[in-house]
């Protein structure tokens, strides 16, 4: 666990002095007070909280933003290191393959953190102050802040798979954006032109649910939106989850599978991986 924790402090201060932290603190930390200042408006008839009816903002937000963060952390973690020599040098030291993978995955993981806590974080804050009814809502809103970490720390598993499996950079780099294209972009694409598609209706909610959950953004999407009532009315989408029979133990453990198995099949390609 030392050189775990070596390794991950120096991917950390890496990113301070790439400025990764202080950009990304920014750009969610600016976006998530402007949103949830136009959130602190009221919700029509619904009695819902400004963070309560940012939520539903936010989470749009952190799907296009976070994944899109994490991939560009992490795309280049190991094949950069092939790629300048550093990683023959590194494994020199007293550190196995997995403890590498673990090592920059932690390290990433605490720039996420820092990026979240600071930039929603502080934009809550400030609503709190401000807002009159500012308070409502806040453990939707912590528990949207923990799942966008779990949203980010599935990219960065699948930015570390596309790193091992690459041997340059700049594949590594197109094969982030086209993994960012597919779960973000073009898997909601097609599941809409299915519905469109679906003139006799043979589509069930259930069934539409369950494609859903095959991308991971749509599933921080579902758990986000109906983990908690107000959320979900705000959303439109009150009860989704009690009808489509997901609940959110599922929801969580399909996001963590989604950490779990790139990362270890990242470490097994890494183990046999000449260098």
């Amino acid at each position: 666990m030392k050189a775990i924790a070596i390794l991950a402090l120096n991917e950390f201060l890496d990113g301070l002095r790439n400025r990764w932290v202080a950009a990304a603190i920014i750009l969610l930390g600016t976006t998530a007070l402007v949103l949830l200042l136009v959130g602190s408006a009221p919700a029509g008839t619904i009695r819902a909280g400004a963070l309560d009816v940012s939520v539903v903002s936010l989470t749009s937000l952190s799907v296009y933003l976070l994944p899109l963060i994490a991939l560009l952390l992490s795309f280049d973690a190991l094949v950069g290191e092939f790629e300048g020599g550093t990683m023959l040098l590194l494994l020199t030291y007293p550190v196995s393959r997995w403890q590498v993978v673990m090592g920059k995955f932690f390290g990433h993981m605490m720039i996420l953190l820092v990026a979240v806590f600071v930039g929603y974080g502080g934009a809550a804050v400030i609503t709190v102050l401000f807002a009159d009814n500012g308070i409502e809502g806040w453990q939707a809103y912590v528990n949207m802040m923990g799942t966008t970490l779990l949203l980010g720390a599935v990219f960065i598993a699948l930015g570390y798979l596309v790193s091992v499996l690459v041997r340059e950079r700049s594949t590594a780099a197109g094969a982030a954006i086209v993994l960012w294209l597919i779960f973000v972009v073009l898997y909601d694409l097609g599941l809409l032109g299915l519905l469109l598609a679906d003139h006799e209706q043979r589509i069930s909610q259930s069934l539409f649910s369950a494609l859903m959950l095959v991308s991971p953004a749509d599933t921080y999407r579902l758990l986000n939106l109906t983990a908690f009532d107000t959320v979900g009315q705000v959303a439109g989408i009150a009860g989704v989850a009690a009808r489509s029979g997901f609940g959110v133990p599922l929801l969580l453990c399909l996001i963590v599978m989604w950490v779990v198995v790139p990362l270890a099949a990242t470490m097994a390609i890494f183990h046999r991986r000449e260098l």
